[in-house]
């Protein structure tokens, strides 16, 4: 869900314990739309994420680490130079809004001590990240807009304007400062068949759809029941919430359906019955973290891996029409015998034939019958002239099946390697994998070599995932094709075990022996991760063929990451991402 401004406070919470007098060490912006601070307080060092992705806007803080680009972006720069060892004196939120604000403390250019705010707006599409100086003038906002003031409710956010809060919805209520009053004419005013989450939705301020439905839940037993039957328990329900959340009693929660993330909240819900897990956290960084990690992941390889997809998909459309055409051409030398039949045939009967003739009619010797044939002929030529024509053509189409069917095993070797790069970009965790996939189709031909510009940074190489087994053995697993051609063609030892699943494109993983013979448990880990990195993620009982890298072999001219091996055995074994998360841990 989007975060609404209960679950906000919960956070928000969480976060104040950490961040409060605080200072900030470091400032990153990972992606176009999110700013990651490094804070050192008497709690210890944290990170604080501010997300202004307008599908997923949020303050949190976290645990992942996250890859940065060589050049930070503009507005980078300028947080680091106004934020940069400023302290953080108050983390505020305008009741029953999704908006958070730091307050910081910060030195100017002449050393003075000076006020700034720093203002995330979590509000879906409007969502934005603004900078203020003391006087709550922009200094400089994420997304800039600029409209026309002639419009209702208008709020222009530019560079030395004044800042003003976005504008109250009228016409509804803060459920945490609800007067008696306003109680009685809310009881009053109640259309008794309106459902009772429409009716929260429509009178109160910060409330998401799951939490309305939640507390009609609580109240009713059911999510559609109408308010008239009794609206006011459904406002006590609504009181209730508000206390417990206000006095600290929240449980950061998961919803998972079929094992995956739909949703989360700061309590557990009921509404959906079994069929929807509810998964509990001990802190909200956590949860947010597991639940934002495969979105964020995947938004990153589409953006940013677009380029990488494209050409290999147009790569792989072009190859397939290319296979398209030989097989058809294959087909069709499948009748060559029906030449070299006719070109025997006329020499049998050179005595009986004359230049001129249109055709030969004679019985043909190779049918058990003898069943007379009529063979077409040039006129033009003399008849030993058209047996070494219907003998051409019966060599030409020989040759042509040997070479078609060269091509087309190079043809199917070239789709499987495709379909491998394909899968790890599908499976790229940042920036730098996708620059070592863009090299190897570089250095493959598929892509043509980018000149390197001045400011440019080279990136260091990103190593292999690493794990440890059960009983401490290493387990290193490849990022990509050149990775998975490093580790087992040019590092791993003749006696340490290569894996990798059968038959389905994933990585090549390596369990580090040291010369001693694995255990069982560390052979089923590392098979477990070999069908955990491939595309039999989400599969059960995934082959995976394992044997000591001695029987692995790379054949001469083969693309990267293309092994042959012998001698070996198979395990089936079900991915899992919990024992995944173990063995890094």
């Amino acid at each position: 869900m989007p975060m609404d401004a209960l679950c906000l406070s919960a956070v928000r919470r969480e976060a104040e314990r950490l961040i409060l007098d605080g200072r900030i060490d470091k400032i990153h912006q990972p992606s176009r739309d999110e700013i990651l601070m490094q804070i050192r307080s008497r709690e210890g060092a944290c990170r604080l994420l501010l997300s202004a992705n307008p599908a997923r806007p949020r303050m949190q803080l976290t645990e992942r680490t996250r890859e940065n680009p060589a050049e930070p972006p503009m507005f980078c720069m300028l947080l680091r130079k106004y934020l940069t060892g400023g302290r953080i004196l108050e983390v505020r939120q305008p009741p029953m809004e999704r908006l958070a604000e730091l307050v910081i403390e910060a030195t100017n250019e002449m050393g003075d001590k000076v006020t700034r705010r720093l203002i995330l707006e979590a509000m879906g599409r409007r969502t934005n990240l603004l900078l203020l100086d003391g006087e709550g003038r922009i200094v400089d906002c994420l997304r800039r807009v600029d409209v026309d003031l002639s419009q209702e409710n208008a709020r222009p956010l530019l560079p030395g304007l004044f800042y003003k809060y976005p504008p109250i919805q009228t016409g509804k209520l803060d459920p945490g400062s609800l007067t008696e009053t306003d109680r009685a004419a809310l009881l009053v005013s109640a259309s008794p068949d309106t459902p009772a989450d429409k009716f929260l939705m429509d009178h109160f301020l910060g409330l998401s759809p799951l939490i309305a439905r939640e507390v009609a839940f609580e109240a009713f037993g059911e999510v559609d029941a109408p308010v008239g039957r009794d609206p006011e328990t459904l406002l006590d329900k609504l009181a209730a919430l508000l206390d417990r959340l206000q006095g600290g009693q929240v449980q950061p929660t998961m919803l998972l359906r079929e094992g995956k993330p739909v949703d989360f909240s700061f309590r557990p819900i009921l509404q959906y019955g079994p069929g929807t897990e509810n998964r509990s956290f001990d802190r909200f960084s956590a949860l947010l973290d597991e639940f934002y990690q495969a979105k964020e992941n995947a938004d990153q390889v589409r953006q940013k891996g677009q380029d990488l997809i494209k050409s290999l998909n147009h790569a792989r459309d072009r190859l397939a029409r290319k296979l398209a055409l030989q097989e058809k051409e294959l087909a069709e030398t499948q009748n060559r015998e029906e030449n070299r039949i006719r070109g025997d045939l006329i020499t049998a009967n050179l005595y009986r034939m004359e230049k001129g003739m249109k055709s030969l009619k004679t019985e043909n010797y190779y049918d058990p019958v003898c069943r007379e044939v009529e063979i077409p002929l040039d006129p033009l030529k003399t008849p030993q002239q058209n047996a070494a024509k219907y003998y051409k053509a019966y060599t030409k189409a020989k040759t042509a099946q040997e070479m078609l069917t060269i091509q087309l095993e190079k043809g199917a070797a070239e789709k499987e390697y495709l379909d491998s790069v394909l899968d790890s970009v599908s499976r790229a965790e940042g920036e730098r994998d996708l620059a070592e996939i863009r090299q190897e189709l570089e250095e493959t031909g598929y892509l043509r070599r980018r000149g390197k510009g001045k400011n440019q940074m080279k990136r260091p190489a990103a190593k292999p995932l690493e794990f440890r087994s059960s009983s401490g053995l290493r387990i290193s697993v490849g990022r990509n094709n050149l990775q998975n051609d490093k580790l087992t063609t040019k590092q791993a030892g003749k006696w340490d075990y290569w894996f990798h699943t059968q038959k389905i494109h994933g990585s090549h993983v390596i369990l580090w022996t040291e010369g001693e013979k694995p255990d069982d448990q560390s052979l089923h880990e590392a098979a477990c991760l070999a069908a955990w990195f491939s595309q039999g993620r989400e599969g059960k009982k995934v082959p995976v063929d394992y044997t000591p890298v001695k029987f692995v072999k790379k054949p001469a001219g083969a693309r990267p990451g293309m092994v042959i091996y012998t001698t070996y055995q198979t395990a089936y074994v079900d991915p899992d991402e919990a024992l995944v998360k173990k063995l890094k841990k």
